[in-house]
């Protein structure tokens, strides 16, 4: 494939009016203060040449300027529009996908959220745009340091879904149209990453500062984790890709530049009050005496500091409780029969102001006095198949007890605990695993009764039977032949009708007019082969019939005509050449052609060879030549070669092997003419 000397066309960014004519925010976050931090980027976009570029690219970030101690605010967030050229160079831009932007999550704050902005894009497509949190390697986690602007984080690296030689993720397609509506002229595709809202909340002091992604790696020019990447695709004699990585720098060899420090600056106010809080108090409405029940205050915010006393009828009951995450739970067993009236008194730490909750009653009572004996039987099946659901029943007499049976197999709970009804548990279930199956079932009994449990039963659980496989088989058998000559017959067997996988076992009968041809031939990787020598001239009709073998059912081959003729002294001697190329990609077409060279050659058939397995059929020969198109399934160095049949007044002819060396699939880049960069022109 020709190579072009050099990329002419970036991306071109919207700036001055054009950005103004083309702004996309729908609205800002209450009392935000809107702000445009314009920096330099260097971009590298690498294909079988590499091309770097510096663009100009700028921010746009809506957020206060000063936020308060322990206040919930929102920043929002978004990069420039940028366009791509139709074509240039001889090379005609399909698309950019797998887009992607990086952004710091902010120190000095507490991360609530963050969403993407409806109606703040601009003509994107295939995968709509998300926000997640990514650590280091780009996976999402919620404790990462990163927030991704991505389709399902389909990028071209630092994620778990990556390629740089397929589309994927958020993908900008041609358009004609401008940001602000208008027709375009020039033939650039425009398109505008959405904006995200990011939800927090401040810290006790210092600033907020939001960032493009630099840190580690991220610095580093042309790196995967460079805070802005995209894949371009063009089409110049097959298709092309570039993967592009952005940094913020003036130059390829310059340091990072003012982009990767602050966007805006929010400081944290020192708050000059303590914050108010408010105590509520969840209890049980009943309680048995000596049996321990959860005391519960919930404070708000849930930030507060503090302890929480927990009162009964005002006297205080255990140690004062730490309040984490706005909650303080006491477990408390309450040790006299009668109406309990229960508080809960909050502390506060510094910068929180103490409240209390209001009252709540728990009505304490104390046990029956004797609970009833209980037994429990299991009842199983004695057998079961993967996968399919058998009935579990187990009986609790007497039959009016209340409770509820978990049911276990080999020492692990199986389901839920089911509820008993008339002293009776069912569970239907599914055993995942053959071999024997120790089922027990244990009821834990309600008030009034004793728990109990059943001795164990086994149920042995084996594998369903296995599916029989349906086959195809297809005879390679040359059109033509000589009496007195051997030939060679081949049979090929495989899954019908997906042709996944083939046999490698069983034989095949080969029948020639219905008559048996020597013993069965086992079938080796799918292929079965006899060598055969006609008798007599005529037309015979040659079929194959395979035995089955396991899995694999029984399947008989179309029967094909052989022409058989006399050698004669007056015969012409034919010869046989292969063209192939000498390499080819997995799942891409390629062009075997035979030539015959004989005066006579103008009819007879040519069996092309992988090794020794046929190539499909025979192919007729037409003006002295047989040409078959052929598709590589497996890697490696193939031997091809091709036989000649001979003919009337011809005999046949074998070629020179011709070795094909097949790779994995995929584009290169020699010839990428028109690419896109982000962020600026």
């Amino acid at each position: 494939m020709p190579q072009i000397s050099q990329l002419r066309r970036f991306a071109v960014p919207i700036t001055g009016t054009a950005m103004v004519a083309g702004m996309l925010l729908i609205g800002s976050p209450a009392s935000a203060v809107q702000s445009q931090f314009n920096f330099s980027t260097s971009c590298q976009a690498k294909a079988l040449i590499t091309v770097d570029k510096v663009t100009t690219s700028f921010v746009t970030v809506d957020a206060p300027t000063s936020v308060a101690p322990g206040e919930t605010f929102t920043i929002r967030m978004q990069s420039n529009g940028q366009s791509f050229p139709n074509s240039d160079s001889g090379a005609t831009t399909t698309n950019l996908s797998r887009l992607k932007n990086d952004f710091d999550v902010p120190a000095n704050a507490t991360f609530i959220s963050a969403a993407i902005v409806p109606g703040t894009s601009f003509n994107l497509e295939n995968v709509a745009p998300s926000v997640i949190r990514i650590n280091e390697a780009g996976s999402p986690d919620a404790a990462g340091p990163y927030l991704r602007i991505s389709g399902n984080n389909e990028v071209i690296g630092n994620s778990p879904s990556t390629s740089t030689n397929s589309e994927g993720g958020i993908r900008a397609p041609k358009t004609k149209k401008n940001l602000d509506g208008s027709t375009n002229t020039n033939g650039d595709s425009w398109f505008r990453m959405p904006a995200i809202d990011i939800t927090m909340i401040a810290g006790a002091s210092g600033v907020i500062q939001p960032k493009v992604r630099t840190a580690g790696d991220a610095a580093t020019y042309g790196n995967d984790k460079n805070f802005n990447t995209q894949l371009a695709k063009a089409s110049l004699l097959g298709t092309q890709w570039a993967p592009t990585r952005c940094t913020p720098r003036d130059a390829k060899g310059s340091a990072l530049n003012a982009g990767a420090g602050p966007l805006a600056t929010i400081s944290i106010a020192s708050a000059p009050v303590d914050v108010e809080t408010t105590t509520s108090l969840s209890v049980p409405a009943t309680a048995i005496t000596g049996n321990a029940v959860d005391l519960t205050a919930t404070v708000a915010p849930n930030n507060a500091v503090g302890t929480v006393q927990f009162k009964s009828n005002g006297t205080a009951i255990g140690s004062p409780v730490t309040v984490t995450g706005g909650v303080a739970t006491l477990s408390h067993a309450f040790d006299v029969a009668g109406a309990q009236s229960v508080t809960a008194d909050f502390t506060a730490g510094a910068g929180f102001v103490s409240s209390s909750a209001a009252a709540q009653t728990v009505t304490v009572s104390d046990p029956a006095p004797v609970d009833v004996e209980t037994t429990t039987s299991l009842s199983v099946p004695a057998t079961a198949i993967t996968g399919s659901a058998v009935d579990l029943t187990a009986t609790v007499a007497p039959n009016n007890a209340v409770g509820t049976v978990q049911f276990k197999s080999n020492g692990t709970a199986i389901g839920s605990p089911v509820t008993v009804t008339g002293g009776v548990a069912t569970l239907s279930h599914a055993f995942d695993v053959a071999g024997a199956q120790s089922v027990t079932a244990d009821f834990t009994a309600g008030a009034g009764f004793v728990s109990s449990s059943a001795s164990a039963q086994t149920v042995t659980v084996s594998d369903p039977a296995p599916v029989d496989k349906a086959t195809k088989t297809v005879l390679s058998v040359q059109g033509e032949a000589k009496v007195g000559l051997p030939v060679d017959l081949f049979a090929t067997v495989s899954e019908d009708p997906s042709d996944a996988l083939v046999p490698s076992g069983g034989t095949v009968q080969f029948k020639i007019g219905g008559v048996d041809q020597g013993a069965p031939v086992a079938v080796v990787d799918g292929v079965a082969k006899l060598p055969h020598v006609f008798g007599a001239e005529g037309t015979f009709a040659v079929t194959a019939v395979f035995s089955g073998s396991g899995v694999f059912t029984s399947s008989t081959a179309e029967s094909v005509d052989v022409n058989v003729t006399v050698p004669t002294p007056s015969d012409v001697e034919s010869s046989t050449s292969l063209t192939a190329p000498s390499s080819a990609k997995v799942g891409t077409s390629v062009q075997l052609k035979a030539v015959v060279s004989s005066s006579g050659a103008t009819s007879g058939t040519v069996q092309f060879f992988d090794g020794t397995t046929p190539i499909g059929a025979a192919v007729d020969v037409v003006g002295g030549q047989a040409v078959l198109s052929h598709t590589f399934t497996t890697t490696g160095n193939h031997s091809i070669t091709a036989v000649y049949s001979g003919a009337q007044g011809v005999t046949g002819s074998t070629s020179t092997a011709s070795v094909v060396n097949v790779g994995n699939g995929g584009g290169d880049f020699g010839s990428l003419g028109s690419l896109s960069l982000p962020f600026g022109s």
